[in-house]
């Protein structure tokens, strides 16, 4: 069992749920961060190495009694709640965590076009936070960790692809590469930084388990139905315009919406640096990119 203590936030989430799991299944203590008056605990499944602490997540003196003894710190807050972790770094400082991920998992946020995103600019402006910290505490360090789409997960609900329907927005034309990230994997990611930290600190490392397009996994569809398919075109620099005036309804919009639009964009969009396979960290983090016949079976098993 490893003698490093990780604490997670958004453990229940659809990246925290595999995040968990590969924590326990490697030996690490896990202390879940549930929000007071949540029901986190009953959606666990107890493990000896797994506690629960309810704590009050816009409260610096309610998370950092929770933290301490804790090395590292993983946030996986929902994608409303990105520009609210400074707490939770404040607390990790105050409680002398070493390492905090911060919920990035996605998108380029080095990349200037993805910084002009709304979407990019929060997760940026945490990068930005961290810095502060770190200048001032020297033994504090992050690592963000880009990786794309999440490539089983937008398969599943048909964000990418609706593969059971056989139909699709092509974005751009749908011939545009782009680095995706099977949970699982993005969990090994988390494992691999915190086995090694020195080769991570205050970065953002790069991972995917495959680059694909959407016309390529269109044709791996068709390569085992043969059925046709329906698709329209649309141009992620419009879909940009349309969440910008989605959130320009002020408390009527729906930012739900307009943050996937945001994604697409900052992963699909010409200039925005979603593909990452000339600098990947997948080899340090113990990542093994997707074969072609391992993508085709993942197509497969959600026609």
């Amino acid at each position: 069992m490893s003698s490093t203590q990780v604490a997670l936030a958004g453990a229940t989430g659809n990246l925290g749920v595999p995040i968990l799991k590969a924590l326990l299944d490697a030996g690490f203590p896990v202390t879940v961060l549930s929000r007071k008056g949540g029901n986190a605990s009953s959606k666990l499944t107890p493990h000896p190495n797994l506690t629960i602490k309810e704590v009050d997540f816009t409260s610096v003196e309610s998370l950092t009694p929770a933290l301490v003894g804790v090395v590292v710190v993983v946030s996986c807050v929902a994608t409303l709640a990105i520009g609210s972790q400074n707490p939770l770094i404040d607390a990790s400082v105050a409680a002398g965590v070493k390492r905090f991920i911060p919920a990035e998992f996605g998108i380029d946020t080095a990349n200037p076009l993805c910084q002009k995103l709304p979407l990019g600019s929060l997760k940026a402006s945490v990068q930005e936070y961290l810095l502060t910290k770190l200048k001032s505490n020297p033994s504090f360090t992050y690592t963000a960790i880009a990786n794309g789409f999440f490539l089983d997960w937008c398969l599943e609900t048909r964000l990418l692809l609706d593969l059971s329907q056989h139909s699709a927005i092509l974005y751009n034309g749908g011939d545009v590469p782009f680095s995706a990230t099977n949970l699982g994997d993005i969990a090994k990611a988390v494992l691999g930084v915190i086995r090694n930290q020195a080769q991570t600190a205050n970065r953002i490392v790069y991972v995917h388990s495959a680059r694909v397009t959407q016309n390529q996994l269109i044709q791996y569809a068709k390569d085992v139905d043969g059925k046709d398919w329906t698709t329209s075109i649309k141009d992620t620099e419009e879909i940009k315009q349309e969440g910008l005036a989605e959130l320009a309804k002020g408390p009527e919009a729906d930012v739900d919406a307009a943050t996937l639009g945001f994604s697409f964009c900052g992963i699909m969009g010409i200039g925005y640096g979603g593909d990452f396979s000339t600098h990947l960290d997948n080899e340090l983090l113990g990542i093994k990119e997707l074969s072609e016949a391992e993508l085709r079976a993942l197509v497969a098993s959600f026609l």
